[in-house]
């Protein structure tokens, strides 16, 4: 047997990512190689606890457990290569290779058993799956319900976000099942603990998604917000943006939060942590650390002791340490003379601000569209009322957002915006009368096909086409109908000012009028053309088969010379 073995075809299994690389055993230990990345891993033979040779996907598999708890997975093996393994890791390694098969029945129920840093779901003597409890990040307990979320790994095409248990009640009233489970998992994940003292704290700040008072503790790698239902822990990793926002009646602010991933309440998902502030509320606020460590670490951002409103603390601290900017309204201005507009999304009414380099709506649901992302916007008149227009953006991936009940006043203000920007318009039209004249902005979608004016069209034009053939069939009461001639006739006598028997004035001012008007141009009357006589019944064939007699005629026949 040779001193080492080598596997050049071989792939770890790292939260759900398959590396490809190189493995080579001997003596001392293994090591793998990473192709891509170049990284390698070794383990020593000391360290090495048992190992399991198990048919996986990708053909045979090797999973080791090592002393210290770690455990490593390789797939990729052949059936062959189990004999000259188990031969290697028993002669040099004094280690066992079992060999263990995977339930592949389906079945959503079963056992689960702890054994080390693995939870593994078990159905009669079978594992169907394995979890390392090192990949979860969060766990959560509901009625009769465990909850873990996992670690993402950026380099899996695919990864397992979480992954809930139902854990059935128990007839022992001393332990409750569902929180034994949860203690066990969170004995080994890795999960984000609150160690030390917060760095500050807000206290009952008002959330409107999730909805609720929470206070805000402010840790140096994430965010812990305490509600009286539920506690989020927001690591500083998954914040993606910044916004701050006036409110449309300038007494209060928005600050919203961009995460991704987002945060999780039962089956929803908030994308968005908004926080509503009054512009009243003033707040002095200390730092929980040493002057010389606040100089140290944030650089003259923050001081040991603030003071000012809250909203421009909470934005100010949020900063420092989030290492992110700002965003605020741009120089747009609507008609009322706010950053913002009032619209609706779906079924609730809103604000559209747009931005420099985006629209965002707040406040349920909230939404981010970036110029890049948009392939068109659409100005559409309103389904309810003429009073307003809708405001449509179509994203590149065809997604469409509908904002609506817009007031007809901020049409030019928006679209002078929208332009400036150099988006896309469907229907652009002439900017100035679409402005001044709304009626004619109501029009402003007639490039769309209309199925039913198209229809409407056509029947006029048939209807159109059959008048003329009837008046060219020589009608004669079409044709002597002028209603030039009845007007005259009915004014001559019922108008008072007619003419004729009305004394020598009013023949005088007739007069008068008549030398002042134009002569009238002659009347042309048409030819009359003769009609066309109406052809006479046709003769009937004395030949033809008569109608038949009914049951009745003949019985009587039959029967009428007996009575």
């Amino acid at each position: 047997m040779s001193d080492t073995l080598e596997y050049n075809e071989v792939y770890q299994e790292v939260k759900g990512s398959m590396n490809d690389g190189r493995l080579r055993i001997s003596k001392q230990g293994l090591v793998f190689k990473n192709n891509k990345t170049g990284k390698v891993d070794n383990i020593q033979a000391n360290d090495l606890g048992n190992g399991v040779w198990r048919r996986v996907a990708m053909g045979h598999g090797l999973k080791l457990h090592t002393k210290s708890g770690h455990i490593y997975k390789y797939d990729g093996f052949r059936e062959s290569d189990f004999e000259k393994l188990s031969n290697y890791f028993k002669s040099h390694f004094h280690v066992e290779l079992t060999e263990k098969d995977m339930c592949v029945k389906g079945w959503n129920w079963g056992t689960v058993r702890f054994g080390g840093q693995l939870l593994s779901f078990d159905i009669g003597e079978s594992a169907a799956f394995e979890v390392p409890l090192s990949n979860v990040s969060q766990c959560t307990t509901g009625k009769n319900e465990v909850t873990l979320e996992f670690h993402q790994n950026d380099d899996a095409e695919v990864s397992l976000m979480e992954m809930r248990f139902y854990v059935p009640p128990s007839q022992e009233d001393s332990t409750d099942p569902v929180e034994a489970f949860a203690q066990n998992v969170l004995s080994k994940a890795d999960v984000i603990q609150a160690t030390g003292d917060a760095i500050c704290i807000f206290r009952e700040l008002q959330c409107l998604t999730p909805r609720g008072r929470y206070d805000i503790r402010i840790y140096p790698t994430f965010l812990h917000l305490h509600g009286k239902t539920f506690d989020y822990k927001i690591p500083y990793t998954t914040v993606l943006r910044l916004f701050l926002l006036p409110h449309k009646d300038q007494r209060q602010m928005f600050f919203v939060i961009s995460l991704d991933p987002p945060i999780k309440q039962g089956q929803t998902r908030y994308h968005f942590l908004i926080l509503l502030f009054s512009k009243d509320d003033d707040i002095s606020l200390t730092l929980n650390m040493s002057e010389d460590e606040v100089e140290k670490r944030f650089e003259g951002k923050l001081t040991k002791n603030m003071s000012g409103a809250l909203y421009e603390l909470v934005s100010r601290v949020m900063k420092a340490l989030i290492n992110r900017k700002i965003t605020v309204p741009g120089n747009f201005q609507g008609h009322s003379g706010g950053q913002c507009i009032t619209c609706s999304y779906k079924a609730n009414s809103g604000l559209l601000y747009p931005l420099e380099r985006g629209f965002i709506y707040v406040h349920k649901p909230p939404v981010h569209i970036r110029f890049d992302e948009i392939s068109s916007v659409n100005f559409a008149r309103g389904t309810t009322t003429t009073r307003s227009f809708d405001f449509e953006i179509e994203t590149k991936q065809g997604a469409p957002f509908t904002f609506s009940s817009i007031e007809r006043e901020e049409y030019g203000k928006l679209f002078d915006f929208v332009n400036a920007k150099k988006l896309n318009i469907k229907n652009r039209g002439p900017k100035e009368g679409m402005k001044q004249n709304y009626d004619e902005y109501a029009g402003s979608d007639e490039d769309a096909h209309d199925a039913y004016l198209e229809m409407m069209k056509k029947e006029g034009q048939i209807r159109e086409e059959a008048g003329n053939s009837e008046d060219d069939s020589g009608d004669e009461t079409d044709e002597s109908f002028n209603p030039g001639e009845e007007e005259e006739e009915v004014a001559e006598e019922y108008d008072s000012k007619a003419s004729g028997s009305s004394g020598s004035e009013n023949e005088e001012g007739s007069e008068e009028e008549e030398e002042k008007k134009p002569a009238k141009k002659p009347k042309i009357v048409k030819e009359k053309k003769p009609r066309k006589k109406k052809e006479g019944k046709k003769a009937k064939d004395p030949a033809a088969p008569k109608r038949p007699l009914s049951a009745y005629m003949l019985w009587l026949n039959a029967n009428r010379e007996k009575n």
